[in-house]
């Protein structure tokens, strides 16, 4: 539950959905904040505020330091014929007049440059970020779908949304351009994800990276360099840390893990590790009465929409019974079974 005595204005901007909300750029995250604005209209008028600085900045400036400055115009000045070092003040030139007017020059170039950057940087990437439990599907400007997990974020080029960069775990069903052939990449820590028109699955959790095909045909070009091509019922996974790279066919024999757009689907995948992805999506900590109960294997659909049908699931599938207190999931055998 949200704390409502932590709504001041830094909350508003520190907050990834509300700076979404404040620019138009999610419709869920919209939705969300008109409701809870609505219901709670004592915060209004700091919310707008906070709303008016995130819209009302064009770029933050950063300026280079002194010794920055130097340097670039001791590399410039050699160049237009000029020493860096200044002239004595008592005597004025038109040659210390020209050092006056290049090193000003130089500056500027230097601090306009220094800006640009910053503005390209900071308001030409657009970011989808989901808190824990929560779940959305975006729409791409080029109609690619997106179904976002919890905990999970990506992010983009706002003129280019083809190619971006993903954090935690997603579904992808991309629009193909047969027009132009345009590709569409998914980057992580581990691998890039090359797709003509296609829907997979990708995951980035505990430090490496699955990929599983649904359909169409995708590339993977690994951290280390090498390039495998996947076709549908495939799963790839890969560590760029321990470079342990597995590819094979998703048969009923074979053990996986996956999540299509709101539910988890696993084949005979040990309980411990189906409680991880809890954690990771939810935020929640989870104990066990007893160490063999982490062994217990799981198959089957979890939908994870809401915890408390997830945990209805999981305890049906494998005769256990947890309980939520707080934050934490105490894993325990059922004492009916």
């Amino acid at each position: 539950m949200i704390n409502k005595s932590k709504f001041n204005l830094q909350y508003f901007l520190d907050d990834t959905s509300f700076e979404n909300w404040a620019k138009s750029l999610n419709k869920n995250d919209i939705a969300y904040w008109n409701n809870w604005l609505q219901n709670n209209p004592q915060h209004i008028e700091t919310a707008e505020s906070a709303k008016a600085i995130i819209i009302g900045i064009n770029f933050e400036k950063q300026f280079p330091k002194i010794d920055k400055v130097n340097e670039e115009l001791a590399k410039i000045l050699p160049k237009i014929g000029l020493e860096p070092t200044p002239k004595k003040a008592s005597k004025k030139s038109r040659a210390s007049h020209k050092v006056v007017y290049f090193s000003t020059a130089a500056v500027l170039l230097i601090l306009m440059s220094w800006t640009s950057l910053s503005l390209f940087n900071n308001h030409n990437t657009t970011v989808h970020k989901t808190n824990f439990g929560e779940i959305i599907d975006l729409k791409l400007s080029d109609g690619t779908s997106v179904v976002l997990n919890g905990n999970s974020e990506i992010s983009y080029n706002k003129d280019n949304p083809r190619l971006l960069n993903l954090k935690g775990e997603a579904y992808f069903i991309v629009k193909s351009i047969p027009s132009t052939n345009a590709k569409f990449w998914v980057i992580t820590n581990d691998l890039k994800v090359e797709v003509l028109g296609t829907q997979f699955h990708v995951n980035t959790r505990e430090k490496k990276t699955n990929v599983v095909l649904d359909e169409g045909s995708i590339h993977l070009e690994l951290n280390n360099g090498d390039v495998t091509k996947m076709i549908p019922g495939e799963l790839v996974s890969y560590s760029k840390e321990s470079e342990n790279l597995i590819h094979k066919k998703v048969t009923l024999e074979t053990p996986y893990a996956l999540w299509r757009g709101g539910t988890y689907v696993f084949n005979e995948i040990p309980l411990k590790e189906v409680m991880f992805n809890l954690e990771l999506t939810y935020g929640v900590e989870v104990k066990y009465s007893s160490e063999h109960l982490k062994e217990i294997p799981i198959s089957g659909g979890i939908p994870n929409q809401n915890l408390k049908i997830c945990i209805a699931a999981i305890e049906k599938a494998t005769g256990t019974r947890i309980i939520n207190k707080g934050n934490i999931l105490q894993v325990q055998k059922d004492p009916i079974n």
